[in-house]
């Protein structure tokens, strides 16, 4: 799915224009609108219902305090996407087969409800 900003996205994935998706990998641009990648990824670290997601960054920078500053936000991966030019749907398939393969518990769980 793609949302067109940061708010937007926050609001799908609290669920508060519909059902919220039971499991997602985020893929986040740092340049995006009304809430720039960072802050929206700081939200979702803030969030006990968000903050297990799985997260990466897409991007144009090659700006190593962008980079340390998303890998502060607990992301998985930092991608140029120059760099994965031709190979981005590569990227995409990988990521999906990654979700079927890999077991995670369940991402909707406050820190409450897991213990």
């Amino acid at each position: 799915m793609r949302l067109t900003d940061g708010i937007e996205a926050l609001e799908h994935l609290r669920g508060e224009k519909g059902t919220p998706p039971e499991k997602s990998i985020l893929m986040v641009d740092l340049n995006i609108p009304r809430m720039n990648g960072l802050e929206f990824l700081a939200e979702v670290r803030k969030d006990p219902n968000l903050h297990r997601a799985i997260a990466f960054i897409m991007t144009t920078s090659n700006e190593e305090k962008d980079k340390v500053a998303a890998y502060g936000q607990n992301i998985a991966g930092y991608i140029l996407k120059n760099t994965a030019g031709e190979d981005f749907l590569i990227v995409i398939e990988t990521l999906d087969h990654f979700w079927r393969v890999v077991e995670m518990p369940d991402i909707t769980l406050g820190p409450a409800a897991a213990e």
